[in-house]
């Protein structure tokens, strides 16, 4: 059994092509998405196509959210809020109510996924640093949990106190708690633009980030077509 953990896609359509692909090469058996399909980048539709016709776990992110409802816009800066705005009128009705459908948290097998905090799931908030992780891990009731939102892979370990590391390659210990980032599909956000995700083998308790090229400048060029705003499409090369 091998799970490929993704979230973040953000409407990018060719680094979730490259990022099932890279899965299925390497022979992943189970998918997870941690949210936010939507929202920045040009294929919003097509990649909430993709993710339901997984038929795996997802639970809902803040774009995701924002794009499945009518009400204002709350929370957001321009850039974001006119990307939503215009992913808003390329969704249909069942796409918005399949967002809408979505769950704040789940439970996947032995492990959880959310897409901001346990703590406080639906108010968006960010986990940063060490103090951020420590009010999750006060709701984590498995010894991992996977999460999204920031953008940048890292790992939360608590074993007494909770401390901070880069996320590469890393075996799971027993008696020690683990709330791990997977980074971004479609907008990193830690100056790498690859595209991220992970690769998780429960057998062997084993966690391996994956990080890969693909076609990004197809996907600033469908921005730009779009007539969404330049920096989006600048941003993606910049990994922020």
């Amino acid at each position: 059994m091998r799970f490929a953990i993704f979230g973040d896609i953000h409407a990018n359509l060719e680094a979730l092509t490259a990022v099932l692909a890279d899965a299925e090469k390497h022979e992943v058996t189970h998918y997870v998405c941690l949210g936010d399909v939507v929202g920045y980048n040009a294929n919003p539709k097509e990649c909430l196509e993709i993710v339901r016709n997984l038929d795996c776990p997802v639970v809902k992110g803040n774009h995701d959210e924002q794009a499945s409802i009518v009400d204002e816009l709350v929370g957001f800066n321009p850039l974001a809020e006119e990307a939503i705005n215009w992913t808003r009128n390329q969704l249909g009705e069942a796409d918005k109510q399949w967002l809408r459908d979505l769950k704040m948290v789940r439970q996947v097998r032995d492990f959880t996924i959310v897409h901001s905090t346990l703590d406080t799931p639906h108010k968006w908030g960010y986990v940063f640093n060490q103090l951020d992780a420590a009010a999750s891990f006060n709701y984590q009731h498995t010894q991992l949990c996977f999460y999204g939102h920031t953008h940048a892979p890292r790992a939360y370990i608590r074993d007494g106190s909770v401390k901070s590391q880069l996320l590469d390659k890393l075996t799971l210990e027993p008696g020690k708690k683990y709330f791990i980032n997977c980074g971004s599909v479609g907008q990193p956000r830690d100056g790498d633009w690859h595209a991220a995700y992970v690769l998780y083998s429960p057998d062997k308790q084993f966690i391996e980030l994956r990080r890969l090229e693909y076609d990004i400048w197809k996907a600033q060029d469908k921005i730009l077509a779009a007539g969404l705003p330049q920096r989006l499409a600048d941003r993606l090369a910049l990994g922020k």
